[in-house]
């Protein structure tokens, strides 16, 4: 059962080191998992003399005013022999055997948090003491509850302390204990009045009743501490403290507490009492209180710590990984995130995601209707054949067919295809675009760097914008190439007219006729429309080839070789992640690590069922 507390401790010493004491936080909180008992009460309550008087030392500052500033946990481990000594956690390889030192490093600690100006911390101070003459247990000792700030104390000081004791007293783990003095009203008693407030029934209540010795000549404290005038759900305790005098004396506390036991044995009022007064006995008391409920949490806080590890991972793998130091590191980072970007792009084009398809519809149905609608009508119109037929030859008319007429006709009427062929260059670019923008949010570590995410991005658009040149260079050649060379066997195996082509004996305008004129803008059209299907399948073929295919092969091969000439400073920029993320991470990470190595701590320790 020791074993338990001596697990809290150990948990308790890992959540403020790594940043978790029971603060509001956006973080997830162990500490307040974590059943603890925090010592209440009102200044000059008799507080700082039980926990001395549980401990068997002088260790804690005194003085007037708000001495404790800081919470302090008060680990205590019971030696079966051996010579005392104390540790801090902030100094953990220091030993000390002189309380007075104690006592001093305890007021210099807290000045190291707070400065000199008086103020309080939320930041506990962790001291444990290991010691014979001691009962395992773990006390909070919290700053005495004032009604006046005193000179160099903020106006709210005041209600800053009760915030903070009201913070770890309203947690449902933590058990209370209350010290009220015997010699002033119950009523008044600050300690009461606020464990009332968070525990109303007093079911995880502790009274303590101090300076019992003191009160005035015949009045007693029987009721209350029989537990008629204040019900608790577990029996009140007095205690007697050491007097001033005492103090002054350096009275040993092992003879300070024969002296308690030998008062309540004693005296007629409390004799009956007496087995469960003093300081000796209430140690024992909390201790086993304390190993029982932490003993009952256990299946919970496994519970809490396997499913907040899941949390945190998720969470931690949201965010990416961790920047790295040096110069390759950044480098090999970069290419990572780049080559996660690249292949999600690819899985845009391929179909694994959408949005690739939309290039076939360009060429099934865009390509085509653009086709379609070329106004192949207007260049065949019979006063357009007639004038490039009658200028072609010049002053010499054509003798058997108007070749140079037939070859304007053609070539002013395929030029046309020239605008559908530029569109479905620039479509199939627009969808690229899209598709880079598309994988640049896709790509959960961009959202990490917003440089890189704008180089990236940059990047990938210059690079689609130089193959959309070469595709509409290499597009419109398939145009000129058909405009350049035409096909003649298309053109012989048209039925000769000799008739109208070139018998002598009609006059050369009798050939202008529109019949023959039709004849020739049909075969033209024919002609063109062989063309126009031959192009409807070759442009799709180039697009892809010029654009689609070397978007996937190197869309960012430029954007690669300009990354590996910059230096660990400029790739720093690269990654120049949001701080507050960076934080997030960080925290994230020691949160984790406490949150494992409790895992790991409950894991190892037996405890009897």
């Amino acid at each position: 059962m020791e074993s338990l507390i001596s697990l809290v401790n150990r948990l308790q010493r890992a959540c403020t080191a790594l940043g978790d004491y029971g603060e509001e936080s956006a973080l997830p909180t162990l500490w307040d998992a974590l059943p603890s008992i925090a010592v209440v009460g009102g200044q000059s309550s008799g507080k700082s003399s039980v926990l001395e008087s549980v401990v068997g030392k002088d260790f804690l500052p005194r003085g007037s005013g708000i001495v404790t500033r800081r919470p302090l946990v008060l680990q205590l481990h019971r030696l079966e022999e051996g010579r005392e000594y104390a540790e801090f956690a902030h100094q953990p390889k220091k030993r000390y055997t002189d309380f007075a030192a104690v006592r001093k490093e305890i007021s210099d600690e807290t000045d190291r948090e707070t400065g000199r100006s008086r103020a309080i911390s939320t930041v506990p101070i962790y001291l444990s003491i290991y010691s014979p003459n001691v009962v395992n247990l773990t006390l909070i000792d919290l700053p005495g509850l004032t009604k006046v700030a005193i000179d160099g104390q903020s106006d709210s000081i005041v209600q800053d302390i009760e915030n903070m004791v009201r913070s770890y007293i309203e947690k449902p783990n933590c058990i209370i204990l209350a010290v009220s003095p015997a010699n002033q009203d119950l009523a008044t008693s600050d300690a009461i009045k606020m464990s009332r407030e968070v525990d109303p029934k007093g079911e995880r209540t502790f009274g303590v009743l101090t300076k019992v010795d003191l009160m005035d000549k015949g009045t007693d404290a029987v009721e209350i501490l029989e537990g008629k005038s204040y019900k608790l759900q577990f029996p009140w305790i007095g205690v007697v403290n050491r007097s001033q005098a005492d103090i002054n004396k350096s009275v040993d506390m092992i003879a300070a507490r024969r002296k308690e036991r030998e008062y309540f044995a004693n005296s007629p009022e409390y004799k009956h009492l007496a087995h469960r007064m003093g300081s000796e006995h209430l140690g024992k008391v909390l201790s086993k209180h304390l190993e029982a409920v932490i003993k009952s949490r256990i299946p919970g806080l496994q519970s809490l710590i396997n499913k907040t590890i899941i949390e945190l991972e998720t969470e931690l793998s949201r965010l990416g990984k961790p920047i790295a130091t040096d110069a390759g590191g950044k480098l090999y980072m970069i290419m990572e995130i780049c080559r996660s970007f690249d292949q999600i792009f690819k899985e845009h084009l391929d179909g694994i995601r959408p949005g690739g398809d939309k290039v076939y519809n360009v060429f099934d149905n865009q390509l085509p209707a653009a086709l379609k609608r070329l106004q192949f009508d207007k260049q065949l119109a019979m006063e357009n054949v007639k004038k490039l037929i009658t200028e072609a030859d010049g002053y010499q008319p054509h003798l058997i067919a108007p070749e140079q007429g037939y070859r304007r006709l053609i070539e002013s009427t395929l030029v046309t295809i020239k605008g559908p062929a530029e569109a479905a260059v620039d479509a199939v670019h627009a969808i690229l675009k899209d598709l880079v923008h598309k994988s640049i949010n896709e790509t959960m570590e961009l959202k990490q760097y917003p440089s890189l995410r704008v180089e990236v991005s940059n990047a990938a658009i210059e690079s689609l914008d130089k193959m959309k040149l070469e595709s509409k260079k290499a597009t419109l050649q398939l145009v000129e190439m058909e405009c350049c060379y035409l096909t003649v066997d298309f053109f012989r195996k048209l039925p000769q007219d000799v008739e109208k082509g070139g018998n002598p004996t009609h006059s050369i305008f009798d050939r202008y006729n529109d019949s023959y004129l039709r004849r020739i803008g049909s075969n033209v059209l024919s002609y063109v429309h062989m063309v126009v299907g031959s192009l409807r399948n070759s442009i799709p073929k180039s697009v892809v080839y010029c654009q689609v295919r070397e978007a996937k092969r190197g869309l960012l091969d430029l954007f690669f070789a300009e990354l590996g000439k910059k230096e660990g400073k400029q790739l720093g920029k690269l990654l120049d992640e949001d701080p507050a993320i960076m934080q997030r991470r960080i925290s994230l990470a020691k949160r984790l690590e406490l949150y494992r190595g409790a895992q790991a701590e409950i894991d190892t320790v037996a405890w009897s069922k």
